[in-house]
C-alpha cells in the first residue's frame, strides 16, 4: 500500500470538487477550497477522523469495500476508483458487473434528485446506493450483506419483502425477477449466479417452477403499484437509466403531477425516513 500516494489522490479529488457537484448548498461563508472533509466523510459513510488520517498517510489499508465507498462519494470515474484500489494495494476487478461503483454521471443525477425517490441497482437486483426518497419509499436496501443483498433473493425468501405490492401484481414480479437472472446469469461469471441459482431452486418451489419456463426479456411495467404502510397506496412510474459498462441501472420514481399519487409521494419524502429505518 502506498499510503502517502492514497492520501494525495484523496485529498487532491477533495479538494477538486465543489458543493453543487456533489448535490450540496454553497453558503455564503464558505471559504473552504472543494468540499469539507466532513462532507465527503457523510457520503462515503464513513467517520472524518478515519477520512483526516487516510489522507495524512497515517490510516490503515482501507478495505476494498471502503475504497468503493470513497470513490462513490468522491465521484471517482472508473479509472480514478481503479487507480485508487491499486494504491491500496489491491487489484480492481475485471468481471463484467462485478463492481459496486456508480460512475459520476449517474452519482451526478442522483445528488439533484432531492424530493424524487432514486437508486442505482446492481445486475443481480443488488442497490448499490439510494437517496432518502428512496430509502423513504422502499426502506434501507443497502445494508443487506450476503445472498440477502439480490432483491430477487429476498423476494423469494423472505415473505416481509412483498408487503410493499399489491398481492394481484407478486406473480409478474416473480416472473420479472427470474427473467432478469436468467438473462443476469448469461452475462456474469457464473461463480456469483450459480450459487444463488441453486439455492433458490432447492428452497423455494415457485422460483423453481418459474425457472423451468425459461422465460427471458421480460421486465418490469413503468406504472409499478405501491402498498406504503406510512401513506397507503401509490402508482408511481419507474424509469430506468442504463449503465451498460457497470450493467448497473439508475430507477426513479415519478407520480402524475395532481394525482393522488404525487399529493402521497410528497408526503413521504417530507415525512422522509425517520420512522422506517427499521424495515
Amino acid at each position: 500500500m502506498d499510503q502517502i500516494g492514497v492520501g494525495r489522490f484523496i485529498r487532491n479529488r477533495r479538494e477538486a470538487l465543489q458543493p453543487e457537484d456533489v448535490g450540496l448548498r454553497r453558503g455564503s461563508r464558505r471559504r473552504s477550497i472543494g468540499l469539507r472533509r466532513e462532507e465527503v466523510a457523510e457520503l462515503a459513510d464513513m467517520s472524518a477522523d478515519y477520512l483526516s488520517r487516510l489522507e495524512r498517510g497515517a490510516g490503515p489499508q482501507p478495505s476494498e469495500q471502503m475504497i468503493g465507498a470513497l470513490a462513490r462519494g468522491l465521484r471517482l470515474t472508473v479509472d480514478e476508483r481503479d487507480h485508487l484500489l491499486r494504491l491500496a494495494g489491491h487489484q480492481p476487478s475485471t468481471r463484467p458487473g462485478s463492481s459496486t461503483h456508480v460512475n459520476p454521471g449517474l452519482m451526478r443525477i442522483l445528488d439533484r434528485l432531492i424530493d424524487t425517490p432514486a437508486q442505482v441497482m446492481g445486475p443481480l437486483g443488488e442497490t448499490i446506493t439510494q437517496n432518502p426518497a428512496a430509502i423513504a419509499l422502499l426502506g434501507d436496501e443497502t445494508h443487506y450483506t450476503g445472498p440477502m443483498r439480490s432483491a430477487t433473493y429476498r423476494w423469494f425468501t423472505d415473505p416481509t419483502s412483498r408487503s410493499l405490492y399489491p398481492q394481484d401484481d407478486h406473480e409478474h414480479h416473480s416472473r420479472v425477477h427470474v427473467s432478469q437472472l436468467r438473462t443476469a446469469a448469461a452475462r456474469l461469471d457464473p461463480a456469483s449466479t450459480t450459487p444463488l441459482i441453486l439455492h433458490l431452486r432447492k428452497h423455494s418451489a415457485e422460483f423453481a417452477r418459474l425457472w423451468e419456463t425459461n422465460e427471458v426479456g421480460l421486465r418490469h411495467s413503468q406504472e409499478k403499484r405501491f402498498t406504503h404502510p406510512e401513506v397507503g397506496d401509490l402508482t408511481l412510474f419507474c424509469q430506468v437509466t442504463l449503465d451498460p459498462d457497470e450493467m448497473q441501472t439508475l430507477l426513479v420514481f415519478t407520480a402524475t403531477p395532481g394525482t393522488i399519487s404525487a399529493e402521497r409521494l410528497q408526503l413521504l419524502t417530507v415525512v422522509g425516513s425517520t420512522t422506517l429505518t427499521s424495515r
